[in-house]
């Protein structure tokens, strides 16, 4: 299981991630988002974490040019596109929201993160949605939205992901991760199959 912590804004908190299992650290590089950190900033932090953790930049509405130039100076892994967001030649995530219907496989997409749908903001929302109608038939799917401890074991059960997604459920405040959540999280996440 594909175990992603988005919304890192600190050291502390990517490197106590890394330490209880993560896969996948996510940078929100979206200006509005509460989460959001500079390219700088999330480079300090990429560099000292494993070659084996994926670093993945969360992009809103963002040009190819501009993504593609923060995923070279951040040393970036993977692009999560949001919106508008395009880029070709990168491993790609797109992001949809679970009321869009995913038709077969999607070239140049490893993944698509479902999450709940919001007319208020572009995840982070901490809401659920049913899991059981994540689609089976398409590119590997991570599953976001409201996840924790407590409800992942059943949204694998249901969804049956390659991947899941934690941010607004395990932390402390916006853009600060509550520790001992985000272990839980971990540990159910990976000892679930």
């Amino acid at each position: 299981m594909m175990v992603k912590i988005c919304g890192i804004t600190n050291q502390e908190d990517a490197l106590a991630a890394v330490e209880a299992g993560a896969s996948a650290i996510g940078f929100n590089f979206y200006r509005e988002s509460p989460r959001y950190i500079s390219h700088t900033g999330a480079a300090m932090i990429a560099k000292k974490l494993p070659a084996s953790v994926w670093k993945v930049g969360v992009f809103v509405n963002e040009s190819p040019g501009t993504i593609a130039k923060i995923v070279m100076e951040a040393g970036l892994d993977v692009a999560q596109l949001h919106g508008t967001s395009h880029v070709r030649g990168m491993r790609v995530w797109r992001a949809v929201p679970s009321n869009v219907e995913l038709q077969g496989k999607v070239p140049d997409v490893e993944a698509f993160l479902i999450d709940t749908p919001s007319n208020e903001m572009l995840g982070g929302t901490g809401k659920t949605w049913n899991w059981s109608q994540a689609p089976r038939h398409t590119n590997k799917i991570i599953i976001a939205g409201g996840l924790d401890a407590d409800n992942v074991r059943l949204a694998i059960e249901q969804a049956q992901p390659w991947g899941v997604d934690a941010c607004s459920r395990i932390e402390k405040a916006p853009g600060l991760k509550d520790h001992e959540k985000m272990r839980k999280f971990i540990h159910a996440s990976l000892t679930s199959h």
